[in-house]
């Protein structure tokens, strides 16, 4: 792999990662519009550095938040072992860490189909029609009244609505983050808790997606002619992950996703037409 394949991979992944663009069908059009090798069937490897490298990206910008969630975990099992089942009896981040939990129930549910997932990967069409569907539900999310919910008011009902976003959003051309973060605005969080929520619930969705990719990734060795571009490649995507985050945090402050529904829908309608 060249340094520039490596870097333009890495852009991409980066920003389209955590943008609600959808990055699995952004690299799957390149790839069948241009006839590019695929990424995860020829440099496997490389593609779970990608993702790994967008996971540290939210560690970078959220790491305020993420932090004191590991204590937070293990002071959570200890009360659910003492029979505390009440959310009172939750501080913030334990509440935190339900439910993160709560919400990525879901996506054990969609293990069984994953291959059905990956085959729809090569058919561009498809692609753009489920990225204009994503176009549409961006704009929706503009139109819903501002909700004030954080942290405090959610429900486990709330995050299961989330986890089912996200578990919708194996389909590729729909975006995860632009998936959870509708749904969080459908139950009344607040732009900016519907935004946090949806970047730290990534973390168990990346992690989990590939686990379950260890035992090829043991038998997929770096070549050691790759390993510069890898680098370059995974220090891209790391830092276009920031930029990508910092600019939807700053958009969900002072603008919509207005700007994204219409580039969704043109990309789309240029997947539907030529691919």
């Amino acid at each position: 792999m060249s340094p520039i394949t490596a870097i333009f991979y890495g852009l991409v992944q980066g920003l389209t990662e955590f943008l609600p663009v959808s990055s699995s069908g952004h690299l799957s059009i390149l790839q069948n519009i241009f006839h590019m090798e695929g990424l995860e069937q020829n440099y496997f490897t490389f593609d779970i550095l990608l993702h790994l490298a967008t996971l540290i990206a939210v560690f970078i910008v959220y790491h305020k938040t993420i932090f004191p969630l590991v204590p937070a975990i293990f002071t959570t099992i200890g009360k659910v072992f003492k029979g505390k089942f009440k959310l009172s009896e939750y501080n913030e981040n334990e509440r935190f860490v339900i439910m993160v939990i709560v919400a990525t129930i879901p996506l054990f549910f969609a293990v069984p189909f994953n291959d059905y997932f990956e085959s729809l990967y090569s058919h561009t069409k498809i692609i753009g029609c489920i990225l204009i569907f994503n176009a549409l539900l961006l704009f929706i999310s503009d139109m819903m009244s501002k909700g004030q919910k954080d942290i405090t008011d959610v429900k486990p009902r709330n995050a299961i609505i989330v986890g089912l976003c996200q578990m919708c959003a194996l389909l590729p051309g729909l975006s995860r983050s632009g998936s959870t973060i509708t749904g969080g605005l459908t139950q009344g969080f607040s732009r900016e808790f519907a935004v946090k929520f949806s970047f730290i619930l990534s973390i168990p969705a990346i992690l989990g997606a590939n686990i379950l990719k260890i035992p090829e990734l043991i038998s997929t060795p770096v070549p050691s002619s790759d390993i510069f571009a890898y680098v370059l490649g995974m220090i891209t995507a790391a830092l276009a992950g920031i930029a990508a985050m910092k600019l939807l945090i700053l958009i969900s402050k002072k603008a919509n996703f207005r700007f994204f529904s219409v580039y969704c829908a043109i990309v789309g309608l240029v997947a539907v037409i030529f691919g």
